[in-house]
């Protein structure tokens, strides 16, 4: 497995960059197919974060899925430690859930899923009086909300099962996809436990 470390707004000395492959090596164990990870290390320059001064991702490319884990701390060597347990809890969960699904759940598709009570998206208007506001290259009503970070990722259609994998892996509380029976774009998001919902959009419904 190959370890590659950067720094972002700090130096990294050898020491720390041997402690990091030393530490990462205990991935394996939980995911043989790792390939390489990808360690960033990022100092906050904001002196009222004391106690979130570096911010660790950790990005494990392997056979399978992306897996992707961060986390803050006042320094480097347990924002790392931080992160190194995320990404270990991603991948039991992962695994755990292949065991459960594999041994007496078969996939379930987005129809499925909300015929059983999936809840549905509903738009509330209040009359509020609001002004509009240029936020860069965004128009923004009222005080909000503010667009601070923007993803744009490939889209290849996977089935519900597929997707509620690659969301444990990535250590999210939801996950967008392709459906690959319907070909509509869906929402799985995780509920309580085991327990999920799913939202799809029908793009050929009209008002």
């Amino acid at each position: 497995m190959e370890v590659v470390v950067t720094g972002r707004h700090c130096e990294l000395s050898d020491r720390f960059r041997s402690h990091v492959e030393e530490k990462l090596a205990r991935l394996e164990k939980h995911d043989h197919r790792i390939i390489r990870v990808n360690v960033e290390v990022e100092n906050e320059r904001n002196p009222r974060q004391a106690d979130r001064a570096v911010r660790v991702e950790l990005t494990a490319l392997s056979k399978g899925p992306v897996i992707r884990a961060e986390a803050c701390a006042a320094d480097k060597m347990a924002a790392l430690d931080l992160a190194l347990d995320k990404m270990a809890a991603q991948m039991r969960r992962a695994s755990d859930r292949r065991r459960v699904h594999h041994g007496r759940r078969a996939p379930v598709s987005v129809g499925e899923a909300l015929a059983n009570g999936a809840p549905t998206l509903e738009t509330v208007a209040d009359e509020v009086v609001t002004t509009d506001r240029q936020v860069g290259p965004i128009d923004v009503t009222g005080d909000g909300p503010l667009v601070v970070r923007e993803k744009t990722h490939a889209a290849d259609p996977m089935t519900l099962d597929q997707a509620l994998y690659e969301m444990e892996l990535v250590g999210h509380d939801f996950y967008l996809f392709v459906d690959k029976e319907s070909d509509r774009p869906a929402v799985v998001y995780r509920r309580r436990g085991y327990d999920y919902g799913v939202i799809s959009l029908d793009l050929e419904a009209t008002v």
